[in-house]
């Protein structure tokens, strides 16, 4: 399966001043989909997207996908649109998995159980997407994030008791985090019950248009090496049980507004490194 990355047409209320303005430091203008596809209908919007994909996979080759809505906030709004638009993903044959990326403080009971309704019509799995990044309080306020770790907790064992799929983004090499911080949400989220169904671990970028690039602007902090990174990535997946999946080991942000890490550019470099690591770990 291939994911293909749509968009709702969803805001952030860390965006449009219902908790905060300007989003989390980190997020792009783009609300962190920036490879997303064009605000079109869902069905143009997948078959645009499935015929990215599939140029550059074998023809004739029988693919399906998940259809990921990854832009801002997915579950930010009306739940009846929004029901709408994952009903008309989940219809297309091709589409096996839907997930959804939010937040953890814009899930509605409402919401929820909608989507266990669709999840049951369809007969297909759908993930939602948290994310979290770091599980301290201190870390949640300088990246602006808006909500605390108790909102998460209450959000996860809604989602859990409902019988959806969990995935939590956690971000690597936040400057001000030690090794230990960073490994400390790592434990955390492998130690929920019911157990976590997969994770995101992603390498923080510094982007064009952030907060976080304006203090980088200002002040050059450390930013983490491909050797540190991998080190730290390394003793994050030994923590995780092994009922949860692992659905990305780094990021690359886009070029043309990635300003630190530069080494983050180089993919192939990077998962070729990460997979000698791993091995030899």
């Amino acid at each position: 399966m291939y994911k293909i990355s749509l968009q709702s047409g969803c805001s952030c209320p860390n965006r449009d001043g219902t908790i905060s303005r300007g989003g989390c430091t980190f997020c792009s203008e783009g609300g962190s989909g920036d490879f997303a596809a064009a605000l079109l209908p869902v069905d143009e919007q997948i078959e645009l997207g499935i015929k990215m994909v599939e140029s550059k996979l074998p023809k004739n080759s029988g693919h399906k996908f998940i259809a990921y809505f990854q832009s801002y906030t997915n579950t930010y709004g009306d739940t009846q649109r929004l029901i709408s638009l994952f009903e008309d993903a989940l219809k297309d044959e091709r589409i096996l998995v839907l997930s959804i990326g939010t937040r953890p403080d814009c899930i509605s009971d409402d919401m929820i159980s909608e989507l266990r309704k669709l999840q049951d019509k369809y007969d297909k799995k759908i993930w939602i997407e948290l994310g979290l990044q770091s599980v301290h309080d201190e870390t949640a306020r300088r990246i602006n994030r808006g909500y605390t770790l108790k909102v998460f907790d209450d959000a996860y064992r809604r989602l859990k008791d409902a019988g959806l799929s969990v995935i939590v983004h956690v971000i690597i090499g936040f400057p001000w985090e030690e090794e230990e911080d960073i490994l400390a949400t790592v434990r955390y989220l492998s130690e929920l019950t019911p157990v976590l169904d997969g994770i995101k671990l992603q390498l923080l970028h510094v982007l064009k248009g952030t907060k976080l690039g304006e203090e980088y602007e200002k002040e050059h902090f450390h930013v983490l090496s491909l050797p540190e990174y991998c080190s730290i990535l390394v003793k994050c997946l030994k923590l995780l049980p092994a009922e949860t999946v692992v659905h990305r080991i780094t990021g690359d942000g886009p070029k043309k507004i990635l300003i630190a890490p530069l080494w983050s550019g180089d993919k192939k470099r990077v998962l070729n490194t990460i997979n000698k690591v791993v091995r030899e770990s």
